[in-house]
């Protein structure tokens, strides 16, 4: 299966067909349901490894992040002979054990952003196959990703996703940097396509850049191929379909969103974050949500003792359709959304959209 008139992503030996990365959603927004549906598209799905031990009905690996984890690759392996990535925070404290069981699981390729993954090959094995592609927001954290693993593990990145400040989650800009021409991902992309030049001379390999954040309709997937990306990563949109591992509800709150109703929050980890602003974040700014306990310690930024809440508890809330005790990241184009398909079908609307911006003289406006 393959969407999009365009030449596969490639991935050292992986193969993808559809140019297109669905992005890793935690807590629980994507695990194998997204993931394999995606893969059997011929993109690449992608399992969010963030405190997925929370997400699981069986009590006894709910706080097992490591062995949940596993069990979600497994569980997408029998749904799908597509190719399959894990999403990694660099941030969650359990990181390390994380990778080196995504690595020994298989997995075809690990993406890990919110931190620079400094030592991320080092949990290699000798015959490992899993492909590492880190995920940036600038040329000048390729340059040093790539000296730091050369030098260390004489090993080259596989890839790059850069994602740009539309994104929803996490973002990694800071707060005057989001709105900056400068910093959109339009600038971005060209200027990570020339710091990787110097690494395909080193490796004698084209290395795919992915871009990211905001990229929502298959004209913006033209754009960004034609710009030179190898592929584009997108999260956002596929959560309102039928396979995304999220409660109705949480699918809904996309839905039922207006582009009034998303806005930038400080998150409790010390970085900005795009979510659907509702009654639990506005009682957060008026200082009447406090965490009795920290249940998890599962980011490393993460103050504990003056956190205004727990991020993990509320996404998995929010996540679980409980949306009075939680919220939901959103990319900044969310607010598009407008109803919940398969995922067929929405790969089937994005080539449908991709075509008509094909190239004829009269090509439609947002091409």
């Amino acid at each position: 299966m393959a969407y999009f008139d365009h030449e596969p992503l490639v991935i050292g030996d992986l193969v993808i067909p559809t140019p297109v990365v669905q992005g890793g959603m935690g807590i629980g927004v994507s695990l194998a349901g997204l993931a394999s549906a995606v893969a059997n598209e011929g993109g690449l799905g992608v399992i969010s490894a963030a405190v997925v031990g929370m997400t699981q009905k069986d009590a006894s690996v709910a706080r097992d992040n490591i062995i949940a984890v596993q069990k979600e690759i497994r569980r997408a392996r029998v749904k799908t002979k597509g190719v399959l990535g894990v999403n990694i925070m660099v941030a969650l404290t359990d990181f390390g054990a994380m990778a080196k069981a995504c690595i020994q699981e298989g997995i075809d390729v690990i993406f890990a952003g919110a931190g620079l993954p400094l030592n991320l090959p080092s949990y290699l094995g000798k015959d490992s196959k899993t492909k590492l592609v880190p995920i940036i927001s600038s040329a000048r954290a390729v340059k040093t990703i790539s000296r730091w693993w050369k030098e260390k593990y004489n090993y080259i990145p596989d890839g790059f996703v850069v994602e740009g400040p539309m994104a929803g989650g996490h973002l990694g800009f800071q707060p005057n940097q989001i709105e900056n021409p400068d910093y959109q991902l339009e600038k971005l992309v060209p200027q990570v396509l020339e710091a990787v030049r110097p690494l395909e001379e080193q490796c004698g390999h084209k290395i795919p850049v992915i871009a990211a954040g905001g990229i929502f309709t298959g004209a913006d997937i033209k754009r960004f191929l034609d710009l030179g990306a190898a592929a584009v990563q997108m999260a956002t949109r596929f959560v309102a379909t039928d396979e995304c591992d999220a409660d109705i509800a949480f699918k809904n709150a996309y839905v039922q969103c207006k582009k009034e109703d998303i806005g930038i929050i400080q998150s409790p980890v010390g970085m900005p974050g795009r979510a659907i602003i509702n009654d639990f974040l506005l009682d957060v700014k008026l200082g009447n949500r406090h965490p009795a306990q920290c249940p998890f310690h599962c980011i490393v930024t993460c103050e504990q003792q003056t956190s205004p809440y727990c991020i993990s508890a509320a996404l998995i809330s929010a996540c679980k359709g409980r949306l009075d005790n939680g919220f939901a990241f959103i990319g900044a184009n969310g607010y598009k959304v407008k109803e919940i398909v398969s995922v067929k079908k929405l790969f089937e609307t994005l080539e449908m959209e991709y075509e008509q911006c094909g190239g004829s003289e009269s090509e439609p406006e947002n091409c």
